[in-house]
């Protein structure tokens, strides 16, 4: 059994945030302050160059805790937040600068960085949700959900493709190019964002990526606007989709 370690915890607004280490992988577990005994939970993934408690996280986790009494939890990716970058890391985050002041495509870097990211993240999902259903307050029998946009879709579809715990999840905004193949093993129900004007990702790409889903239930939500423009409405379908698959209820604040 993976070692989980509580380090921090605090509490505000009836939302326990509780700081933990995996196997020396670190990570935020969001929880209610009260309810019930049981409750499901949800897997994030943050964006890349981001981090586990990056105000999209915290707030994505603190939807899902009062609108819907879930618990959500994120680690820091690989290179990302409280974890060392090795020269790898540094070498394709240079590259990365240096296509994007030349005006070249980010696509090819991103893709190529992000699957080697996603190798490395994916054990340490699968170690996060057997030490998380550990706890009492979780358990091993309860649903479980995954919500990932940009890099977190990256590292997600091969978690979820590898992972039959999960049982609904939310993507969105990536290149199909290494990550069709495991989509097409995806089964599950799954929302899908994309950006209709998105400056990195084709209207074609974000497209053949949602298709290669084998889901027979999947929604595709595009809106227009640029890559960094998704609607904070997204945030409250999302909610309301984790709701109606994982089984709970949308209160006001969500």
């Amino acid at each position: 059994m993976h070692s989980l370690q509580f380090t921090a915890e605090s509490s505000s607004n009836g939302v326990i945030e509780r700081d933990f280490t995996v196997s020396e992988v670190p990570g935020v577990l969001w929880s209610p302050a009260s309810g019930a005994e049981r409750a499901p939970l949800v897997l994030m993934g943050h964006g890349g160059g981001n981090h586990k408690k990056h105000p999209a996280m915290s707030g994505r986790a603190r939807r899902l805790v009062t609108g819907c009494g879930f618990h959500a939890v994120v680690i820091d990716a690989p290179g990302h937040g409280d974890r060392p970058r090795t020269a790898h890391d540094e070498a394709e985050i240079a590259e990365l600068f240096r296509a994007r002041a030349a005006g070249e495509p980010e696509g090819p870097i991103v893709v190529r960085y992000n699957a080697h990211l996603a190798q490395l993240a994916v054990p340490e999902y699968l170690a996060t949700l057997d030490a998380l259903q550990g706890l009492p307050e979780i358990g091993t029998d309860g649903p479980v959900g995954y919500w990932g946009i940009n890099m977190g879709t990256a590292i997600g579809i091969p978690f979820v493709a590898a992972e039959p715990r999960i049982t609904a999840a939310v993507f969105g905004q990536h290149w199909p190019d290494v990550l069709a193949e495991k989509a097409k093993q995806i089964t599950i129900p799954i929302e899908f964002d994309m950006q209709w004007d998105d400056e990195h990702i084709s209207r074609e790409e974000g497209l053949a990526l949602f298709d290669a889903f084998a889901s027979k239930e999947k929604s595709l939500h595009v809106n227009s606007g640029k890559h960094k423009e998704l609607p904070r409405f997204e945030v409250d379908s999302a909610v309301r989709f984790f709701a109606r698959h994982l089984g709970g209820a949308v209160t006001a604040s969500a």
